[in-house]
């Protein structure tokens, strides 16, 4: 088992810019491609970016592409989301996951986190 806390979330206004943190719980990170997805209110959940093992391919949505960068540090058992030029449309639940292969069926989620994009 695999337990992943977001943090980092909040209120920001448009153009600004956010750094979420996923941290796992265990040193078997390492072992899973890490993810973002979200999910704005109303919605389905979304993929936003992943981040393989050793951190050496990454993969965006087009619709945060440009604007946000995924990265992990395996010693600290954690995973990154850089957020910048942030938009209303931003606005949703932001969890982490990881996976063991397939990207769009996580092994394992967070809890997820609040971030609000404000005009």
């Amino acid at each position: 088992q695999v337990q992943l806390v977001e943090s980092g979330g909040g209120l920001v206004q448009a153009g600004g810019s956010l750094r979420l943190s996923c941290a796992a719980s265990r040193r078997t990170f390492s072992m899973y491609n890490m993810g973002w997805f979200r999910q704005a209110t109303g919605k389905e959940r979304e993929f936003v970016a992943r981040i393989s093992r050793n951190g050496g391919s990454t993969y965006y949505a087009d619709s945060v592409k440009g604007r946000v960068t995924i990265s992990r540090d395996n010693a600290k058992n954690t995973v990154y989301l850089q957020m910048n030029s942030l938009k209303l449309e931003d606005t949703a639940v932001y969890y982490c996951a990881a996976d063991s292969g397939h990207w769009a069926r996580p092994d394992y989620w967070g809890q997820g986190t609040q971030v609000t994009v404000s005009s």
